[in-house]
């Protein structure tokens, strides 16, 4: 019996980033795209690839109504900008953001506490990428992105993300000022991971949260700051040693984890998490 074939996991390149041209590369997110039927188009496949990796996406292809066509592996380098295409691409009718409600629906219809993390003018597309596949595999119900200073999902961000950007709802705002006014209005606690805040373990993490990330360099912007109920600082073993920050996406994996383990704290008896109000009196306290 011929063996089932299923793409490995790959690692994560740095590369210059590119333009959101709706072409997607890489085994795992044309994987992901093809499964979640977000627009896919055509699918491109180098005559290189192997005849059981060939058909398997073929088969995907045909079950999303995308088109395939072969091509020199030389081509579909050029098209995609890098030899990292691993033998496959996608076109897609572009990835469709979502908008800030539909977070918060997802949330309601899972019985969950809102989670959500926001992202103030990330430009890396490897971060982005990173920190939207770190959301997805803690339980987040969506990220936030602004429509201008800062990267969109591109093709680039859907290879870091190993596909997540394809599973989680991605919500292009046009102010990320007004999204935390709106959130807080929900009652939502808003948290900005900078500088000078307090630690996760001094810090309640359960409950409606979200959770800004500033961009890299100059991080959140001073009114995204403000707007934010508190912040909180990762403690670091090595002050003084000239790197005075963790990169974002890094920073973004280890609150993320943290958040989701206090969410399944909270979800025993008698755990559950504190209402804003609650929240402001602990961390000024």
């Amino acid at each position: 019996m011929a063996q089932k074939y299923e793409p490995k996991p790959e690692k994560i390149n740095d590369k210059p980033a590119e333009r959101d041209t709706g072409l997607v590369w890489g085994k795992n997110p044309v994987t992901e795209v093809l499964r979640s039927g977000s627009g896919a188009d055509t699918l491109l496949l180098a005559d290189s690839l192997d005849a059981r990796a060939a058909g398997y996406y073929t088969a995907l292809a045909r079950a999303a109504g995308a088109v395939v066509k072969r091509m020199p592996a030389g081509k579909l380098q050029k098209l995609c900008g890098t030899a990292e295409h691993q033998g496959v691409a996608l076109r897609t009718t572009g990835i469709r953001y979502a908008e800030l409600e539909d977070l918060l629906t997802l949330a309601a219809s899972r019985g969950e506490p809102p989670f959500l993390v926001l992202c103030d003018g990330i430009e890396d597309p490897h971060n982005l990428g990173a920190i939207i596949r770190s959301a997805l595999l803690c339980g987040a119900h969506g990220v936030v992105i602004p429509r201008r200073g800062g990267v969109g999902v591109t093709g680039t961000v859907m290879k870091a993300s190993a596909g997540a950007a394809a599973r989680l709802p991605v919500a292009r705002v046009a102010n990320l000022a007004t999204a935390i006014r709106t959130l807080k209005e929900k009652n939502i606690f808003v948290y900005c991971a900078d500088l000078g805040g307090a630690s996760p373990q001094k810090t309640d993490l359960r409950g409606p949260v979200a959770l800004v990330l500033g961009s890299e360099g100059r991080g959140p912007a001073a009114l995204t700051r403000k707007l934010c109920d508190a912040a909180v600082t990762l403690d670091m073993a090595a002050p003084g040693c000239g790197v005075d920050s963790y990169n974002v996406s890094v920073a973004a994996g280890i609150l993320l984890y943290d958040i989701m383990q206090r969410r399944k704290a909270a979800a025993l008896p008698g755990q559950g998490g504190k209402g804003r109000d609650e929240h402001a009196k602990q961390t000024h306290e």
